[in-house]
């Protein structure tokens, strides 16, 4: 059986690595809206409502005008921006997050791809907050380092075309009004009583990215060390082919006590490392925010909505 996929938003960087993930694929037809109607709100309507599957990668306003479009009860959306994520009606596209999440999405016709940064956040904070590890009114923070890519076009060309300035060879944290767009559902998703204070750094290189989330062992429910932090991962992710916690003693996988940042570059894993010690316990999800943090994450969303092999198309290694 074929399946008639649309993606709304094809030329942007989302759209286009969808387009080089499914190019290949035998059971998909691919539907190319003619470009110079691409905007067109009639003919975007006649391809959303002859998909199968849609992918909607594009800005949020769009995204909502893109679903309001859609007036049958097949068609089947799968969302990249950030008006759907927490949406009480659509599903959360993350399948590792719980047991039952795999399910929910086979049986969703609403999935909201979770943002990069919050991919990381939520996979290393929701298993604690939802075993009673970590309270629900405690008080989070997260940095997270990433490559250029994550801010889509004008980025990628502001860093690589027009490097006029040095300060863009340095990090630079951003977002420093404390409002990012992944704050809503870095606090819904984990079931937070309060966001956690996050800043986001962006640097010179393309793709890939470190989420990291200092905890401090006083304030916690359940009083675990690192290692034992390190342990509940294991069993909690067991099993899963794209999330690998990664060894306490984790000195052989980093670069002379460095952490390589672009190591998950190019596949749809998270690395999940856990460092500290008794008291303090530092948790690091490392991923490609193109890959397991966008598009990745959308297909893998998609092989389980039309029910073919999870993992068709990904790479974990």
């Amino acid at each position: 059986m074929k399946y008639k996929v649309f993606v709304d938003g094809q030329e942007g960087t989302t759209g286009l690595k969808i387009h080089d993930y499914l190019v290949n694929r035998p059971e998909i037809e691919l539907m190319k809206i003619d470009q110079e109607k691409r905007k067109d709100t009639a003919e975007r309507s006649r391809f959303l409502n002859e998909a199968d599957l849609v992918f909607l990668c594009l800005p949020d306003a769009a995204s909502r005008e893109a679903v309001s479009l859609i007036h049958n009860d097949t068609t089947r959306v799968i969302d990249a921006s950030t008006a759907f994520r927490t949406d009480p009606t659509w599903t959360y596209g993350l399948p590792e997050l719980n047991k039952g999440q795999r399910a929910a999405i086979r049986g969703s016709r609403r999935v909201a791809v979770p943002g990069c940064h919050a991919t990381g956040f939520v996979a290393a904070l929701y298993p604690l907050v939802n075993s009673g590890i970590v309270p629900s009114d405690y008080p989070t923070s997260c940095f997270s380092l990433t490559g250029y890519s994550g801010g889509g076009k004008s980025l990628i060309n502001k860093y690589e075309n027009n490097q006029t300035t040095s300060s863009l060879n340095s990090p630079r944290p951003y977002a420093l009004h404390l409002h990012h767009k992944h704050l809503p559902e870095m606090q819904r998703i984990p079931g937070l009583e309060n966001p956690p204070v996050f800043t986001p750094i962006v640097a010179n290189y393309y793709k890939g990215m470190a989420v990291s989330v200092p905890l401090v062992t006083r304030l916690l429910t359940k009083k675990l060390s690192a290692e034992k932090i390190r342990d509940f991962f294991c069993e909690y992710y067991q099993g899963e082919a794209f999330i690998r916690v990664m060894p306490y003693d984790a000195e052989a996988k980093l670069d002379g006590g460095f952490l390589p940042v672009e190591d998950c570059n190019d596949t749809n894993r998270i690395d999940l490392y856990v460092f500290g010690h008794d008291d303090q316990i530092l948790i690091v999800s490392r991923l490609d925010n193109l890959g397991k943090g966008a598009s990745g994450a959308a297909i893998q969303n998609m092989n389980i909505m039309l029910g073919t092999d999870e993992a068709a198309g990904l790479k974990a290694e």
